[in-house]
């Protein structure tokens, strides 16, 4: 795409800036949309604009054309990451929401695995088809994917346990998807109101869960700038099929990772490890690169390795939903908030630290790895000290007798009985 449109310089990086800047600006309205519009309806809803931006792409001649469409698609595809996360935390308790959550990140990065194998196949067969390059192929048979899965959705997208029509499950079924999480999460679903301003910016959640992502997220960048394609590229004597297949290992690092600690973190019901095992993988994978001296195969064992930061997607998100869980409208801004921070860094990060100018070795993105692997640390530290300090102040208070209101424990416990037949 590159030669075709003559793209020159850093152009390659501000076409994901752009549509980071779209995807920054649509987060927050989409998840609030969410509780507006039914999630059946305005989720898939956003991916025909999406497939249908993307069958847009294949036909552009200038790269200023690529800059539009991909604000747009951005500002469509900033509902579905953490607009997915917040239907997970609705429907799933605690120890059963890392591997949701972990299935729903592994499902994105198998698409990005197949996406691998896909260019290097259309490629290989298309390019030159009746007259079209093969990534303006790769466009239209995205595009053409596309379409029909949102027609899915629209179809079997259960919404929240709350209002869900989803004709595959039985009436019994629907109350106990309501029932089961009394007590878990909010379950009930007040209106919108301002007062939601004042929750979220009132309490330390936003703060510290965004901050937690909008670092740790950086972590990603080796992988979510195909630093390594950027590489092979670079230092020559790789064909087409191989620069776009051999990062899929990096991918395939990816899931393995979030899988398996999704996993442990739901049998442990402990998120905090995951971090840091993805923070010692980059260090090490930096070092590695860095090191520019080291053979070919310690780079590519550095780039693989590296795949490991995307673990902390989903112990990241499932954590975030386990601390909001008391608050649903918090717990939909909280999550859309932290990935619009992650972007915000973004939308600046790859150009600074990841031209395509400093191709083969990019030192300044390595050393910027090894001081976000190290914040990443510390962050991770907060979260875990402010969630705790949370929960010691919510046993205090449960357990701190209020005479003056002239209620007993007995009165409380009866009542909460009385609430919860009624509930029933």
């Amino acid at each position: 795409m590159r030669e075709d449109l003559n793209m020159l310089g850093t152009e390659l990086n501000k076409i994901t800036t752009i549509f980071t800047c779209g995807y920054i600006i649509g987060m927050i309205p989409n998840n609030i949309m969410l509780h507006v519009v039914p999630p059946r309806i305005w989720l898939p809803l956003m991916q025909i604009i999406w497939g249908v931006l993307t069958f847009c792409t294949s036909a552009v001649h200038r790269v200023e054309q690529i800059y539009a469409i991909r604000f747009f698609q951005g500002m469509a595809e900033s509902s579905t990451f953490v607009g997915t996360h917040y239907i997970l935390g609705s429907w799933y308790k605690s120890p059963e929401l890392g591997k949701r959550s972990g299935l729903f990140t592994s499902s994105g990065l198998i698409g990005t695995l197949f996406s691998g194998i896909l260019q290097a196949a259309v490629y290989k067969h298309l390019n030159g088809r009746s007259g079209l390059t093969g990534w303006r192929w790769l466009f239209i048979i995205d595009g053409i994917i596309t379409l029909p899965i949102a027609v899915y959705g629209f179809l079997i997208f259960p919404d929240v346990p709350q209002t869900t029509k989803a004709f595959y499950l039985t009436e019994e079924e629907k109350d106990l998807a309501y029932t089961r999480l009394q007590g878990e999460v909010q379950v009930d679903r007040p209106p919108l109101s301002w007062s939601l301003a004042h929750r979220v910016l009132g309490r330390w959640r936003w703060y510290a869960c965004s901050l937690l992502f909008a670092i740790s997220g950086e972590t990603e960048s080796l992988g979510s700038n195909n630093i390594m394609g950027q590489w092979l590229k670079a230092i020559g004597g790789y064909t087409v099929e191989q620069i776009d297949f051999y990062p899929s290992g990096v991918t395939a690092v990816a899931i393995a990772s979030t899988l398996i600690c999704a996993t442990w973190t739901d049998y442990t019901r402990v998120r905090w490890p995951v971090l840091v095992y993805m923070s010692v993988a980059c260090i090490i994978a930096a070092i590695c690169i860095l090191v520019w001296s080291s053979p070919t195969g310690l780079k590519f064992f550095a780039y693989y390795i590296a795949g490991a930061s995307y673990a902390g997607q989903a112990t990241t998100f499932a954590w975030a939903n386990e601390i909001c869980a008391d608050d649903d409208h918090e717990r939909s801004v909280v999550l859309a908030s932290m990935n619009m921070w992650n972007n915000v860094v973004n939308a600046w990060w790859s150009i600074v630290f990841y031209p395509a100018t400093d191709a083969p070795r990019f030192q300044k993105g390595m050393i910027a790895m090894l001081c976000i692997s190290v914040a990443t640390l510390g962050v991770t530290y907060l979260v875990y000290y402010l969630e705790q300090r949370e929960r010691r102040r919510r046993h205090g208070e449960h357990h701190n007798p209020e005479p003056e209101t002239g209620v007993t424990g007995e009165d409380e416990k009866r009542d909460a009985r009385t609430i919860g037949h009624v509930q029933q």
